[in-house]
């Protein structure tokens, strides 16, 4: 690792790439992947927006996890990008706290949005009869208001534990975004207490959503087997195949990267692991949702005709 010190109260952010040619391969194909991931999620949430036939309750949830997923990107990846290539890698103290905060508060809130898309599934295809009183618009509401409202306040817990503790005079952070577990390494006190906490916020926000959707999921897929339209069905399996598929990308990685015990982790891995649910995943969850809904193809279809129409 570069043996960085800092006399001021600025943090340096080592970054993912190496500053050589290896490095430079791999930032051209990542950045590629960053815009992808901008456009797509972009596009998603203004077609939403524009589309009259998408403002139902799967498709408002959707467009929540469409936003946190560009907040990501646009809250790691600029600064990453700008380090690597001015190698100007420092970020001041206010800085990396307030990238942090916003870290922390999509990595909570995006585990409950998945977690209200699930139970939106699980009254669709189980109890159809009750979903417009269940999914009402308010219910949508505050479910979304109630996950941006926790993962606030997670990330304000943990956002001023790390501005107030005392740090060493080295304030290189072995990662490419303030990550509050990187920090910590760096802190002059015992952090073991926070850790715990740590601990106990990834159960809370990782596990027990976790838990939730595979029971939702267990019971939808037990009512389809049972469905005896076969039209249905398919479409029934479609859907929850999708969901089933955003979900992996989301837990696999940041269950991997929280839950394990801290004497298996290395920095190294931690920044792929990163990669996977900042950069990788905010990229894959527009196409999987687009190129497999006929829905979404739809309104894509009619938002561009309109577009059309008006420039003609």
């Amino acid at each position: 690792m570069e043996n960085y010190t800092q006399p001021s109260t600025d943090f340096v952010l080592l970054g993912l790439f190496p500053p050589s040619r290896a490095g430079l391969i791999l930032f051209t194909l990542t950045f590629p992947v960053f815009l992808m991931a901008l456009a797509g999620n972009l596009c998603m949430v203004l077609l939403i927006l524009l589309d009259a036939h998408l403002h139902t309750p799967m498709y408002l949830l959707l467009s929540q996890l469409s936003l946190m997923d560009l907040i990501y990107v646009c809250t790691t990846v600029p600064k990453m990008v700008s380090g690597f290539l001015s190698g100007n890698k420092s970020i001041s103290f206010i800085g990396c706290g307030f990238q942090s905060f916003l870290f922390l508060i999509i990595a909570g809130s995006e585990g409950l949005i998945l977690m209200s898309m699930a139970y939106d599934r699980y009254v669709a295809v189980c109890s159809p009869l009750h979903y417009p009183i269940r999914m009402s618009r308010r219910a949508c509401v505050l479910m979304i208001l109630a996950s941006w409202a926790t993962g606030a306040v997670n990330s304000s817990v943990h956002t001023v534990y790390i501005l107030r503790i005392p740090y060493c005079r080295s304030r290189a952070i072995d990662h490419f975004f303030c990550d509050v577990s990187a920090m910590l390494t760096l802190a002059c006190t015992d952090s073991s207490s926070h850790e715990y906490i740590m601990f106990l916020s990834a159960i809370l926000f990782l596990l027990l959503p976790f838990v939730v959707i595979v029971l939702s999921y267990g019971k939808v897929l037990l009512a389809v087997y049972h469905m005896s339209s076969q039209e249905g069905r398919k479409k029934a399996y479609a859907t929850c195949s999708t969901h089933l598929t955003v979900v992996t990308f989301y837990y696999a990685p940041f269950a991997y990267t929280y839950l394990r015990p801290k004497a298996l982790r290395s920095p190294a891995e931690d920044k792929v692991l990163a990669v996977v649910y900042t950069i990788l995943t905010p990229m894959l969850n527009p196409v999987i949702y687009s190129l497999r809904n006929k829905e979404v193809l739809g309104a894509l279809g009619r938002v561009r005709g309109r577009i059309c129409c008006k420039k003609i």
